[in-house]
């Protein structure tokens, strides 16, 4: 039988438990960067510190890139001055930026000094845009040359500074302003004749994004149409910055984290599940559900309003969890399309006509079919009477809450709120408390009992 290898991982592990300083230099020398990173927001601040130790520059600031900005944010705290300095000195230009940030504003002037004046007027710009926006998210690390350059020139580029771009599969073209008038990619530039003029190979017809553009917006137009960076322009034209495919991702990545954390009433956490506090866990989610416990009251007042008719008939009670929770849970399905349709740019506010039609046959059908499945199951508990209340009341109630979960995110869109808030227990309990009076007030009705 072959013995277990241990991993890198778990070989440093072994080597933090015995405090082998050396068997920890040689294991995090051997790991990848995302690798490292994982085990450094899982250990104590301080022990990841001392991780990020033993690394040199390069590597230290690859994995300390990879780490969620809480970490980064927390991990900086604890660095001295020169360790910091350090630190951002070999990040790239982005991730210095984000870093920045970060940081106290008492501690920002002192760490300028270890970058050169360039680097600083650099900095200061990147950390002048506002979070979640293009100019946040960008990168300044690009090729670009003069539209009026030859081939062999850009060529030429291309061998000098491929190392400090973040992409060279775009270069892009330049007016004496700095405006970006043209793109070429680096397998048609490859084909290319050296001696030609740029201009006669470049695609003009350039898409692009203002630096003040929201980040959602931004993946979303590197995703429609699969592009590998998107070049990011001041108001003026002025080419100023790209934000790259996998820049893309981790913004779409984070949203949709965001947007199911929302969909589940938890507001948005600091950390991961796996790192955060239980008092950060419980204060996320306490308001929300005392809001709702609120909002439930509601439905009690409803049952209690109808109690005549629950003494005359004790058997409409058998059927009232199964009537609520099918329209709860009609109103979360459709809560959860719209919601994910309006994130995705498929849906629109004036869409709002022809998917309430749409959403009337569907929920009609839908539930034509549950109160067909209900129906024999109500004769044979109760009566045919009892069924027939049962049955219709099933149509209403998908149909009130499928209304409910299609409308609520379009009204919050109108009022300027996330729509990501109407969320399965909000849409569930506003059709809970409707579900519980239609039913009643039907039965009440057909069952000729006084209201």
């Amino acid at each position: 039988m072959t013995a277990h290898k241990a991993s890198p991982q778990e070989r440093l592990q072994q080597a933090m438990r015995a405090s082998d300083a050396e068997a920890i230099r040689a294991c995090v020398s051997q790991l990848h960067p995302v690798d490292l990173a994982e085990i450094c927001r899982d250990e104590m601040p301080y022990a990841a510190l001392a991780l990020l130790s033993f690394l040199g520059a390069a590597a230290r600031a690859a994995t300390f890139t990879e780490l969620p900005p809480e970490r980064q944010r927390r991990l900086a705290e604890l660095m001295t001055e020169e360790e910091l300095g350090d630190l951002l000195e070999s990040l790239a230009p982005g991730a210095r930026a984000d870093l920045f940030r970060q940081v106290e504003a008492g501690r920002r002037q002192g760490l300028l000094r270890y970058l050169t004046a360039e680097e600083q007027r650099e900095l200061e710009r990147l950390a002048s845009y506002p979070e979640g926006t293009a100019g946040a998210l960008m990168t300044p690390q690009f090729v670009a040359v003069p539209e009026t350059a030859t081939v062999q020139e850009v060529l030429e580029v291309l061998q000098q500074h491929s190392d400090e771009a973040e992409t060279i599969y775009q270069v892009y073209a330049l007016d004496e302003s700095g405006q970006l008038v043209g793109t070429i990619s680096l397998r048609k530039l490859i084909l290319a004749r050296p001696s030609a003029p740029l201009a006669g190979y470049l695609t003009r017809d350039v898409l692009t994004v203002e630096v003040a553009a929201p980040q959602e917006g931004v993946a979303e137009m590197i995703s429609r149409y699969d592009l590998l960076a998107l070049p990011v322009v001041e108001a003026d034209g002025r080419l100023v910055g790209i934000v790259t495919y996998d820049d893309a991702m981790t913004v779409a990545e984070e949203e949709a984290t965001e947007d199911m954390h929302k969909g589940m009433s938890i507001g948005r956490l600091e950390g991961s599940v796996r790192t955060a506090r239980p008092f950060e866990l419980y204060r996320k989610r306490v308001g929300w559900l005392v809001l709702l416990v609120f909002a439930n009251i509601f439905a009690g007042a409803g049952i209690a309003h109808f109690e005549a008719t629950i003494e005359a008939y004790i058997a409409l009670v058998f059927f009232l969890p199964l009537l609520v929770d099918s329209s709860g849970n009609a109103g979360a399905q459709a809560a959860t399309l719209m919601v994910r349709g309006m994130a995705t740019g498929e849906v629109r506010r004036s869409d709002w006509a022809r998917l309430l039609g749409r959403e009337v046959a569907v929920a009609l059908a839908l539930g034509l079919t549950m109160a067909l499945c209900i129906l024999g199951i109500g004769t044979l508990r109760a009566g045919p009477e009892i069924a027939s209340v049962v049955a219709i009341s099933m149509v209403l109630v998908v149909l009130m809450g499928s209304l409910i979960g299609m409308l609520l995110p379009l009204g919050l869109e109108r009022l300027g709120l996330d729509p990501a808030t109407a969320s399965a227990p909000l849409v569930t309990s506003l059709a809970d408390i409707v579900g519980v009076v239609l039913y009643f007030a039907l039965a009440t009705a057909m069952l000729g009992l006084p209201a």
